[in-house]
């Protein structure tokens, strides 16, 4: 058993972390990766090291995906009925409610959130999302079809195998929730990597998964890099099927790795650019409130961030001065302090990357209108900004920033509005501010976006399904729609007819 590292938190009603494991999950066990690596995890509040981890490589993976294989053979799969995956289930979200604050903590250490967001949103979701799936894992059913009175015909959605994981660092276990709730559900294996980034909430969720009993082999956590893990996860011959959340660039090698190998299923939640569109009459307060809410949470590190702010030119004043003075109400700061609302990004090779992009919508000549700056001297803290005064060409405009920047677009005719906001290679999410409900909707129709908010941003359900057209992805994650990506449907005949053949 590799270190354990216990940290304690002086924070108000918080009692403290327990131990966390560092090592790599493979087969019921915490042991360390095969050529002895470690990585830091960081703090990005102070920039300094937490603590080690251990880091895999890819003969690590070869472990992993052969006690997932064996597990999915003789314990899992389809030798567990349904109702004990949803038992075990069940029982794992409530492990985890009873360790909600020791996992927020986590994630506010190593990611950056705020302890009470973490919390009341991360947390919680997680949660929830797996409870939910815990009720779909005795309902996997398939169909009987009528085809003639000599064959009897029904359909099986059988579970898929192995499947790969690998998962981001912006919502770190929320975003192996929504993977993991529907691939248990269904009766896969898992061989699951997280972020180097941020990995100690997915250290965690494997602790309570091995303590709800969930059979060794059946979930397995890699800690370890994109360019070796990932790859080896993407290309292995023996995964069937893999998932991943992250940047459209890398989901592209994925599928290619895929298509070169075995061709395993494929199912990938990509980038954004996500336009709201505030018409003129609108509720003036709540568009503005929720447009900070749109790019400002999570600091701007949401996949599907209301970063294209499109307002109708009849408020462009009133909304720029009341969006702006909302962003000058945001306190950044220790994430837990009770009244910090935004805390670092993730880490400093984001920090440099979200100040290129605003230096770049500076040097472009768009006009600042809050922010642009770093805050404070220690960690990676950027002050919420808003741009006005773009053009389509900008950078700023164009390309995911993943950072709590947004810029502000005026605008005056509706069907103008709908091709400017169609007018990107993203097609994750979109919002729309109306009290004409008909004028709401329908602009919501005319957006090639997967999610269409009305009236709010950045609202998500585990029951209902998320991800993207274009090059935001492919397949859904969430609600019934997500078991689709980990089932095959096997159609059986059974002849009942006469013995002989007809050929």
């Amino acid at each position: 058993m590799p270190a354990v590292h216990s940290h304690n938190f002086d924070n108000p009603g918080f009692k403290g972390v327990s131990e966390i494991p560092l090592g790599l999950y493979i087969n019921g066990q915490f042991v360390d990766g095969k050529d002895g690596r470690t990585h830091p995890v960081v703090n990005p509040s102070t920039g300094k090291e937490i603590t080690k981890i251990s880091v895999a490589s890819p003969a690590d993976i070869d472990v992993a995906v052969a006690a997932a294989r064996k597990a999915f053979d003789t314990v899992w799969g389809l030798n567990t009925p349904g109702h004990i995956r949803a038992k075990l289930l069940a029982k794992l979200a409530g492990i985890m409610e009873d360790h909600a604050d020791e996992m927020a903590a986590v994630e506010a250490l190593d990611n950056g959130k705020t302890f009470f967001w973490a919390k009341n949103a991360d947390i919680s979701a997680s949660i929830e999302c797996i409870r939910y799936y815990s009720g779909w894992a005795d309902k996997i059913q398939g169909k009987t079809i009528e085809t003639t009175n000599a064959k009897f015909c029904y359909t099986r959605h059988e579970p898929i195998g192995v499947c790969g994981q690998i998962i981001p660092w912006n919502f770190p276990l929320l975003m192996l929730a929504w993977k993991v709730g529907p691939a248990l559900a269904t009766g896969n294996c898992i061989v699951l990597k997280p972020s180097e980034i941020t990995p100690l909430s997915a250290q965690l969720f494997a602790k309570y998964a091995h303590e709800a009993g969930f059979p060794p082999g059946v979930i397995n956590v890699v800690n370890g890099f994109g360019h070796d893990v990932g790859a080896a996860i993407a290309e292995h011959m023996d995964i069937d099927k893999v998932a991943f959340t992250g940047s459209t660039l890398v989901g592209r090698k994925i599928m290619e790795a895929a298509a070169k190998t075995n061709l395993k299923k494929v199912t990938l939640e990509l980038g954004g650019k996500s336009p709201n569109i505030i018409f003129d009459d609108c509720d003036l307060e709540a568009a503005v409130d929720w447009a900070a809410f749109g790019i400002f949470w999570n600091h701007g590190q949401t996949c599907c961030a209301g970063s294209r702010i499109f307002v109708h030119a009849k408020i462009y004043d009133q909304f720029m001065e009341k969006f702006v003075a909302k962003a000058k109400q945001i306190k950044l700061g220790d994430p837990f302090h009770p009244e910090t609302k935004q805390g670092p990004q993730v880490s400093e090779a984001q920090f440099d990357r979200i100040m290129g992009y605003i230096e770049s919508g500076k040097a472009d000549g768009a006009t600042v209108h809050h922010g642009g700056e770093r805050f404070g001297e220690e960690g990676y803290f950027i002050s919420p900004t808003i741009f006005g005064d773009v053009h389509p060409d900008m950078k700023i405009v164009k390309e995911e920033i993943f950072g709590p920047v947004g810029v502000v677009i005026k605008f005056e005719d509706d069907e103008d509005v709908i091709r400017q906001a169609n007018d990107t290679v993203y097609g994750l999410a979109a919002a729309v501010f109306s009290k004409n409900i008909n004028r709401a909707i329908e602009t919501a129709h005319k957006l090639k976006a997967g999610t269409a908010w009305i009236n709010s941003t950045n609202m998500l359900h585990h029951a209902v399904p998320f991800g993207g057209f274009k090059s935001s992805g492919i397949g859904r994650e969430l609600g019934e729609y997500a078991l689709a990506n980990y089932t095959e449907v096997k159609a059986v005949h059974i002849h009942l007819g006469p013995t002989t053949s007809v050929a």
